[in-house]
């Protein structure tokens, strides 16, 4: 049994409760806002939610751990519905080079991923889990894509596993349909023939993703061979999510509708037919603000657009060693708000409830309300749109994972000099 836990006093209370499903438009900007908040944490589960003068009377909290958030914000844990934790080491100016296209760059990164151990890409993955868990990410989502070959897909999605809730919650996705591995020699239909027949089952039998994407781009897959490889995912029980427009209008957006896939990511070509598709449908539009800043997209995702037709938003980081080598959530929203227009508000619902149902785990997270794990970070600022102002700021203060703290921030010390 653990020890049940009072957050109380905070400033502002964000719990992002509303209607059960994914937030559009205005609602973006409704964030529960509590003043002088406080939440009851029993047995790692969220008891209650309210004014702090409520909850603190409760029964249940008066032997409780208390956590004092007075003149700070309070709201729900991060979530990243777009990474790549097992990439390779970071690579620097050789994979970088203007010369090397985006296969051979991917390439380059999967001859890495294939020769390295699994235990030194676990290290590795763990290292960027904890500075995730600094940073007041609690659930990510995660691909494979990296290996394209069986023993090295297997090797990731092994290490996806261990990993898990240790001490974040990661959900593992299956990218078969990433580019073309080199030994088969360009031969398309056996390669796709092959992931379909051979491995997918081997993944879904296993239990070792939830998810599985295709790439929809000139490096990647067409629209029909995405089509084949979805819908045998699907029948395996696998759900499917689609890297769509992000460098090209690709037609994967309508793919991701047509197959119904938890989302559509990237999108940074998506045109308002596009956003009108995803807003007639359960697909969360998933963008990267990073992305155009770092050089991965030559245009912002149209974010103003897809909130103004209706689709519901998820920002994430697409973190990556070689393109994307930013884990932080925080700056994530701060680009979106300054270079796609976002309020604070739309950012924090889309870096939280939204990001929830990108991974289909809205259930347990991406809110602060009765029944849900208490994942939940303090910020060390009196007014939510800091978050917003800052840029590449750590702001948290505390971040807890299912009712246990598993990062405080520590105080800065020194010796005066006599």
């Amino acid at each position: 049994m653990k020890q049940n836990i009072l957050v109380r006093g905070a400033r502002q209370l964000l719990t992002l409760h509303g209607p059960s499903g994914p937030r559009r438009g205005a609602a973006l900007n409704n964030l529960g806002l509590i003043e002088d908040g406080a939440v009851l944490v029993v047995n790692g589960v969220i008891s209650s939610v309210g004014p702090s003068r409520r909850v603190e009377n409760l029964a249940e909290a008066r032997n409780a751990l208390e956590m004092n958030a007075s003149g700070r914000v309070v709201m729900p844990g991060l979530i990243d519905s777009h990474t790549y934790l097992i990439s390779g080491p970071p690579l620097l100016d050789d994979i970088r080079s203007p010369g090397l296209t985006e296969t051979q760059q991917i390439l380059a990164a999967v001859r890495l991923v294939r020769s390295a151990p699994a235990r030194t890409l676990e290290f590795q993955a763990r290292r960027i889990l904890q500075a995730c868990a600094r940073h007041g990410t609690t659930s990510l989502e995660s691909k494979s894509g990296y290996g394209l070959d069986d023993s090295s897909e297997l090797k990731i999605l092994r290490v996806l596993a261990e990993i898990d809730k240790n001490p974040i919650n990661v959900v593992a996705t299956y990218f078969g349909a990433h580019i073309m591995p080199p030994e088969f020699n360009h031969n398309r239909g056996g390669y796709l023939e092959w992931v379909r027949e051979t491995f997918l089952p081997k993944v879904a039998a296993r239990k070792l993703a939830r998810f599985a994407c295709a790439l929809c781009s000139p490096a990647g897959f067409s629209i029909d061979e995405a089509r084949g490889y979805l819908q045998a995912a699907r029948r395996l029980g696998l759900i499917p999510k689609v890297h769509a427009e992000q460098t090209s209008q690709s037609g994967g957006t309508r793919l991701a509708v047509e197959t119904e896939a938890a989302s559509a990511d990237g999108l940074n070509y998506a045109t308002s037919e596009d956003a009108d598709l995803l807003a007639r449908s359960n697909v969360i539009a998933t963008v990267l603000p990073a992305d155009y800043r770092q050089g991965v997209a030559d245009r912002p995702a149209p974010a103003r657009l897809l909130i103004d037709h209706g689709a519901a938003l998820a920002i994430a980081t697409g973190f990556h060693h070689g393109k994307m080598p930013g884990y932080n959530m925080q700056h994530a929203a701060s680009i979106a708000c300054k270079d796609l227009k976002l309020t604070a508000a739309e950012a924090i619902s889309a870096s939280t409830i939204n990001g929830a149902h990108a991974i289909r785990s809205d259930g347990r997270c991406g809110s602060l309300q009765f029944g849900k794990d208490a994942d939940l970070i303090i910020l060390n600022v009196a007014d939510y749109r800091e978050i917003s102002y800052y840029s590449g700021v750590n702001l948290v203060s505390a971040t807890m994972r299912r009712g246990e703290v598993i990062y405080q921030e520590s105080e800065v010390t020194w010796e005066a000099k006599k």
